[in-house]
């Protein structure tokens, strides 16, 4: 086996890295931007997400989401939601996928990480932290 051979068995071995891709946008209505390392960036369908991105829709956007976990979430007007922290195992399922909704609103569909370990997943909001325990839930946070 040569290096690159070697190289190559290594990455299929080891996985993803951590900075890998989390999950893809697949929806963007109105003004949708991804902060992202400093920089803001529109957002478009087909995108992918990054942990630590943090999503913002303006007064007419909104943003479906789909995570490598195949969690869903829908983020509605005036929106800023942080996408914290992504870890997952495709083989296992499991992982930890925390987020935070500082303003707007989110609707969540859990995915596979929730469903193997439901305590794996939160949701904060600037009052409260969210524990996921069903499949589906919606969360709002005014201003």
């Amino acid at each position: 086996m040569n290096k690159l051979e070697l190289g190559v068995a290594l990455l299929v071995a080891l996985g993803a890295p951590a900075w890998a891709d989390v999950g893809q946008v697949k929806v963007v209505n109105g003004q949708v931007s991804i902060e992202r390392k400093g920089q803001r960036l529109p957002a478009r369908v087909g995108m992918t997400l990054e942990a630590a991105d943090v999503l913002r829709t303006g007064a007419d956007g909104a943003i479906g989401i789909a995570m490598r976990d195949d969690s869903r979430l829908s983020a509605g007007p005036n929106s800023v939601l942080a996408l914290e922290r992504f870890e997952f195992d495709a083989v296992t399922s499991q992982g930890r996928f925390d987020a935070q909704l500082q303003r707007g609103t989110l609707a969540v569909v859990s995915g596979r990480i929730a469903k193997q370990s439901p305590q794996d997943m939160s949701v904060r909001t600037p009052t409260a932290v969210l524990g996921v325990r069903g499949t589906e839930f919606v969360v709002s946070v005014d201003e």
